[in-house]
């Protein structure tokens, strides 16, 4: 036994449990298929319903998602995180972590490519987005030390029985003290997603998970991934409608097709989540800031030093902070896919074992 497993015992179930639970690693039971190894669905005892994933041991970021999930998911509770029900490792080297089973799938399941009975109302998604902001501010802020998510996406956001979402995968998640800044310079996260800076240096931070959250609001309300092809980039097109005084158009047109809705809240949306995505991460709002815009109760926050009005809801709509914006575009703020891996492998120095990048 290894020393981290007795740090970790409580959580420890038996490999047997697990092959029982799972029929063998059935094929059936399969559910879902990630980087590294495959999702089945469970029923352990008392008749609770169960999510297994299966790492793969045969590469170093298997072993490393399998720690991280660990270290941090196994110590974290919160209505709006997966709940992480425990882990178990055997001598031949499988990894196994067991969560509670989201009825629902994930969120991209509920916006991206699905039919007219599966997609998500606009008061559906605003609060799932809502749900998630509470869940990244009990990482940034709510618990002994700072929890970095670092991959924060639809796909990554699970829907419950009663359709509230939950933040999963924690396998790129970072922990460290409050009055600590994070030591790895690794760059990890899914292109489209990544903030500037972590592609620029690696280093991740609260303000770069924030401008993962801001993607998640465009996309979630836009129905539009970050990146596709034979498209501009979501962000840019986003601007180019917010420039041309016509934001309400990027949202998702099946939603406008069905009407009654306040499009004064979509604008609002739609302008944090662009502020969140704001190349300059010093302009970035906090997760706090974040949910109280989300929640429509834009009040003082004395910890945050400023009023929220002042601070934030008038700087979403400041025409001196978006030609900056603009600007910034122009000299390739937000960066795509294949400038993400040249800046890698020309800027960085960084070996293929130390990146982590994920395409769509």
């Amino acid at each position: 036994m290894e020393e981290w497993e007795l740090e970790y015992w409580p959580h420890r179930i038996t490999c047997q449990e697990i092959f029982n639970v799972t029929k063998g690693f059935s094929d059936e039971n399969v559910i879902g298929i990630g980087g590294n190894g495959k999702v089945y669905k469970g029923v352990i005892e008392g008749g609770v319903e169960v999510a297994v994933k299966r790492i793969s041991h045969e590469s170093k970021e298997g072993l490393r998602e399998f720690l991280s999930e660990v270290s941090s998911l196994g110590r974290l509770k919160h209505r709006n995180l997966v709940g992480f029900r425990g882990w178990c490792k055997n001598e031949k080297g499988s990894l196994i972590l067991v969560y509670d089973y989201m009825e629902n799938g994930s969120l991209d399941k509920r916006i991206f490519e699905c039919d007219e009975k599966m997609l998500l109302s606009w008061e559906d998604r605003l609060r799932v987005l809502k749900n998630v902001a509470e869940g990244v501010l009990y990482l940034h802020q709510g618990w002994e030390s700072r929890v970095l998510h670092r991959d924060i996406k639809a796909s990554n956001v699970l829907l419950d029985r009663d359709m509230n979402g939950r933040l999963g995968d924690f396998g790129l998640a970072r922990m460290h003290d409050h009055d600590k800044a994070i030591s790895t310079t690794r760059v990890v996260g899914t292109a489209g997603y990544m903030a500037p800076e972590v592609v620029r240096s690696g280093r991740a931070s609260a303000q770069t998970d924030v401008f993962g959250f801001g993607i998640l609001i465009l996309e979630v309300v836009s129905g539009r991934r970050p990146i596709e092809e034979g498209k501009p980039p979501l962000v840019d097109w986003i601007w180019g409608l917010m420039e041309k005084g016509e934001l309400v158009n990027a949202l998702d047109e099946r939603l406008r097709a069905k009407g009654g809705i306040d499009y004064e809240e979509v604008e609002r949306v739609l302008h944090l989540g662009m502020l969140c995505a704001y190349p300059d991460p010093r302009t970035r709002p906090t997760m706090r800031q974040v949910l109280k815009v989300l929640d429509g109760t834009p009040s003082a926050d004395e910890s945050e030093g400023e009023g929220m009005e002042v601070y934030l809801l008038d700087k979403m709509k400041s025409s001196t902070m978006w030609s900056k914006y603009h600007r910034s575009l122009r000299h390739g703020a937000h960066p795509t896919f294949e400038q993400i891996r040249q800046s890698i492998s020309s800027s960085l120095s960084l070996s293929g074992s130390d990146i982590i990048m994920e395409g769509r």
